[in-house]
């Protein structure tokens, strides 16, 4: 696989986080100028904001989570030679349930739907990591 198509899931990802934290900014610059909230209210993230700026925030959050283990992986399948075309239909299931999981989070967060897109994207992340891991464990040493 190129790196091209090995790195565009993780791009996709990655341009996903970019897009909620420049969507969070005027959504929480809007909160404090119609005082809705003050500086005080969320100075030790509390989560005093209004609820737009919380779905669009915790979305955000979430970003930071499993997908970091996605990161990782990417970049050690990439290095290792070990990022075939398995690994890149994965990536793309990942991705594409971290949108629908965000895409959900951000509109009208119906909790089962987002737990089911979560869970799918974390079964293939771990279906993933497994996968590395015993090709690596299962793979002579160069």
């Amino acid at each position: 696989m190129t790196i091209q198509e090995v790195l565009l899931p993780l791009f996709l990802e990655v341009i996903l986080t970019f897009v909620l934290l420049f969507w969070l900014a005027p959504l929480r610059g809007r909160d404090f100028s119609s005082g809705v909230t003050r500086p005080e209210d969320v100075a030790l993230r509390e989560p005093n904001w209004s609820q737009r700026s919380l779905q669009v925030g915790y979305s955000y959050s979430n970003q930071f989570e499993l997908p970091v283990l996605f990161y990782v992986l990417t970049i050690l399948a990439y290095f290792t030679r070990h990022a075939g075309i398995l690994f890149v239909l994965l990536a793309w299931i990942f991705v594409i349930f971290r949108y629908l999981q965000a895409y959900v989070h951000v509109t009208n967060n119906q909790i089962r739907l987002r737990g089911a897109f979560f869970a799918v994207s974390a079964v293939v992340l771990a279906i993933m990591w497994l996968i590395y891991i015993v090709e690596i464990l299962t793979s002579p040493w160069v």
